[in-house]
This record gives structure tokens, C-alpha cells and sequence, in this order.
């Protein structure tokens, strides 16, 4: 919202991600403030292979001329390629603005090719794969610095946090030690085993799989009954966190969704490997069949336990 407001005026035009193909809320949902203050025109991902349709992407900026072109996702389980997206901005006259929340972390360890050199602006989240406090950094290109840093302040921040500067600090010092390259290997390694496992019980995984941290399980596959909302009620129950989530041309609300998404960060962080994200896949498959079976969610929520026992996360 800070780039929004430093570089557009409201109703100007903007390129983003659909929600239910893997865009957030900030990529211009009616309900949010990107989309109640300014125009966004959504793309999406091709039906066939479910990657983002980048012909679709060059077509609707022909057609709109947006001010801005904004990539990167929230639900979205393939490496994001900015090469494109920036071709097509210069085509249009358009800035580019490349929303690394998820994969930062990802980029600073080396497994996810880096949106810098191609966008005008990048903004990510401190949390999430890059393993900080929660909060926010935006990087930019120099003529963009001092409007952001007005809009920043006294544009929409408050009073500075120094407890969390202080932990954003730690997590971008940790972030450059070569062991962070490992761990978002693993991360990477373990989403891998995790989708393979998943698949491998006959779940369908949106796109067919996974490049980064998370993956998309379709439930309409499974069960058209078995919304993605009663799925992660049934796997709360056993002791698994995950969200549910819209799949691509979700027939479902947002709020009930037909899809789950599901992430390795964490128990990467706990410990874990590819042995254990096998154990998980068959947990999460075995919760999603007996999750009318109060005896078996019991028992499966015993195993969670024990597993996390092993790998305790301080």
C-alpha cells in the first residue's frame, strides 16, 4: 500500500494476480484496499498447466495500458520468471512491482531466481520463508526511494518499532550466512517429498506440483462434497495446521474455498526432512478419509504429537 500510494493516484490502472489463481487480497480484491482505491484488471494461469498465462498477461496490458504491473503471489507453487513481466512493463510504459512475500527468503537462499534485477520495485515480508518478526521492506529504484520513504512515513507508519528493527536486523544477518542456503534447500526438498507423497495417494496438487515452499491439494478431486474449509477443520482437529485456499476457478467463496495450501518453512526450521514430510503426507491423507471417525482423528493426533516431540522448535 505504501508503493501504491507513493507512485498511482486513485482509479489509476494496475496488473495483478487474480485471487483464486494465487494473487493476495493487496493485488486488487474488491474487498481490500488496492481494489476499493484503484483499478486493477486481474490475469490469471492457463487452464492447461495452471502457470501464469503470460500471453494473457501482454494482452491485457495492450488493452489497459496500466500504470503498474504487479507480480508474485500468496498461493502460487511455481518459480515466479520476472524476465516477462518486466518486457511486458517496458512494452506499455508501465512500472513493475514484484510482491516477494512468500519467497523471499527463498531468493536470499539462493533456490528462487531474484525479481531485483528486473523490477522497479520489490517488496516482501520480513516473516515467512525469510524467518523474521513480522513487519515489512520494500527495495526500490533510486527515483522511487524518496516518495516511498514519504509515503512510508508520515504517509500510513506509525511510531518505529525498535524491538522489531532490531529482529529484522537478526533475520537479515542470518539470511546472509552460507547455512541459510541450506535451509532454503530444504525447504524447497522437503515441499518436494511432501507433494510427491500427497500425490502419490491419489490427492491432485494444483499444477501437478511444486517448485517452492508450498503446494495447492484440490479437494474436488478427493471429495466435491469435502469443501477446503472442512478440510482444514477436520485437520485442526489431528494436530495439522494449514489453510484453506481457492484453487483456480474456484466455483467456492474465498472463505470456504475447494482447495488447501500447505508449507514446509516450519518444520523445516523444527528439523524436519523428507522422511518426516513422507510421515505428514500420510497423515494429512489418512486425517482427510477417517475425518468423520472421531477414534481415528484421535489416534492420528497422538502420532502428530510424538513426531513433534522429536523435532522441538527452540
Amino acid at each position: 500500500m505504501a508503493v501504491y500510494q507513493a507512485l498511482l493516484e486513485p482509479g489509476d490502472t494496475v496488473l495483478g494476480l487474480r485471487l483464486d489463481q494465487g494473487g493476495h487480497l493487496t493485488h486488487g480484491s474488491p474487498v481490500n484496499a488496492s481494489g476499493i482505491l484503484y483499478r486493477f484488471v486481474s490475469y490469471g494461469v492457463t487452464p492447461s498447466d495452471e502457470r501464469i498465462d503470460f500471453d494473457q498477461v501482454r494482452d491485457l496490458a495492450l488493452e489497459h495500458r496500466p500504470k503498474m504491473i504487479v507480480a508474485g503471489a500468496t498461493a502460487y507453487p511455481r518459480t515466479i520468471d520476472s524476465e516477462p513481466f518486466r518486457q511486458i512493463a517496458d512494452e506499455v510504459g508501465a512500472l513493475f512491482m514484484f510482491d516477494a512475500a512468500h519467497i523471499a527468503g527463498l531468493v536470499a537462499g539462493g533456490v528462487h531466481p531474484s525479481p531485483v534485477p528486473h523490477a522497479d520495485i520489490v517488496t516482501l515480508t520480513t516473516h515467512k520463508t525469510l524467518r523474521g518478526p513480522r513487519g515489512g521492506c520494500i527495495l526500490c529504484r533510486a527515483e522511487h526511494a524518496e516518495k516511498i520513504d514519504k509515503s512510508v512515513f508520515p504517509g500510513m507508519q506509525g511510531g518505529p518499532l525498535d524491538h522489531v528493527i532490531a529482529a529484522k536486523a537478526v533475520a537479515f544477518r542470518e539470511a546472509a550466512q552460507p547455512w541459510f542456503g541450506e535451509y532454503a534447500r530444504r525447504i524447497v526438498e522437503n515441499a518436494s517429498a511432501l507433494a510427491e507423497t500427497l500425490a502419490g495417494t491419489g490427492l491432485r496438487l494444483v499444477s501437478g506440483g511444486t517448485d517452492n515452499h508450498l503446494m495447492l491439494v484440490d479437494m474436488r478431486s478427493f471429495d466435491p462434497d469435502v469443501s477446503g474449509k472442512k478440510a482444514r477443520l477436520a485437520l485442526d482437529r489431528a494436530g495439522i495446521s494449514l489453510n484453506e485456499n481457492t484453487v483456480p476457478d474456484d466455483p467456492r467463496p474465498p472463505y470456504i474455498t475447494s482447495g488447501l495450501r500447505i508449507g514446509t518453512p516450519a518444520v523445516t526450521t523444527q528439523g524436519m526432512g523428507p522422511r518426516e514430510m513422507r510421515e505428514i503426507g500420510s497423515l494429512i491423507h489418512r486425517t482427510l478419509v477417517g475425518r468423520e471417525d472421531e477414534s481415528e482423528i484421535a489416534a492420528i493426533r497422538d502420532e502428530v504429537l510424538a513426531l513433534c516431540s522429536k523435532f522441538p522448535p527452540y
